[in-house]
Formats: structure tokens, sequence, C-alpha cells
């Protein structure tokens, strides 16, 4: 699998990512602060790795930076991105299977080595629902980025 990575900061925990999604066989495109040369910001990095998510350059993306919030919320600014900022596995679990998510956010303030794999291992585990209900509401918000959901 093809995942962007971004981070606005060379932490541990996002060279850590990095190497750990090495490790599991995915092909990682890095952005910010993990690609020399390129915008470290938030806002900028976090946009470029959920964009190419939604051009389908990559299957997925990780986005990081402090909290985590503010990844979060440059990448949902992308349409056809489903970005959810997980601070552990059961949330991630969550997020993929209820929320269809395409883009996993993280803290690099919060997330341990440990939670890290925790994380990954119930991201990748995870697989989008098939329940009529969590579908209807993953076609509502595509609906929303196209701006023609009902009010």
């Amino acid at each position: 699998m093809r995942i962007a990575v971004s981070s606005d900061m060379d932490e541990p925990v996002a060279r850590l990512l990095v190497e750990e999604l090495r490790g599991r066989g995915h092909e990682v495109l890095t952005h910010g602060a993990l690609s020399p040369g390129t915008d470290p910001q938030w806002a900028v990095c976090s946009e470029r790795a959920a964009r190419e998510v939604a051009d389908g350059a990559a299957d997925q993306a990780v986005v990081c930076c402090w909290t985590g919030t503010g990844a979060s919320i440059a990448a949902n600014k992308v349409p056809g991105v489903r970005a959810a900022l997980c601070t552990d596995a059961y949330t991630a679990d969550g997020a993929r299977r209820w929320n269809d998510a395409n883009v996993l956010a993280l803290s690099l303030r919060l997330t341990s080595g440990p939670l890290l794999g925790e994380i990954l291992d119930a991201w990748f585990a995870g697989a989008p629902s098939e329940e009529a209900e969590d579908r209807g509401n993953v076609t509502y918000v595509e609906r929303l980025d196209r701006g023609r959901a009902a009010p």
C-alpha cells in the first residue's frame, strides 16, 4: 500500500512511524519535516499528504502535528478525505470501521512507540463496515464534500 506521511516536526515518533510503515511493507511518501526542503507547516504538509489520497497517488495517509488536531483539520479540508485523530487503538478501529477513514491523524506529543504500534495494528486490521447505517453516513459525508447535502 502507498501511504503519504506528513509531520510538521522531525520528532522521534514521526521517524518511528515511517520505519514502522516501511517495516510492514508499505511504500511511504513523506512530506513536511520528514522530507527536507519541503514546507513543514502543519497546514501545508497535512494538506499535501491528504491530497495524495484524494488524487489517488496514495491509498491512505498519516498526518502528524504536536496535538494532531491541526493536521486532522487541514486534511479534512481536502474533498474526499475522512481524517480521524486517533489517540488509541479502539478509536483507530472505529474510525476505519464506522467512518471509513482514509487518513489517520496522530499527536506527536501523546503517541509513544508502543502506542503507535497498537494504533497502526488496529488501523490496518480495520475494514469499513458494510452495514447500511454506516455506509449511509459515509455517503452523506461524501455529499457534504460535494456541497449537495440536505440541511
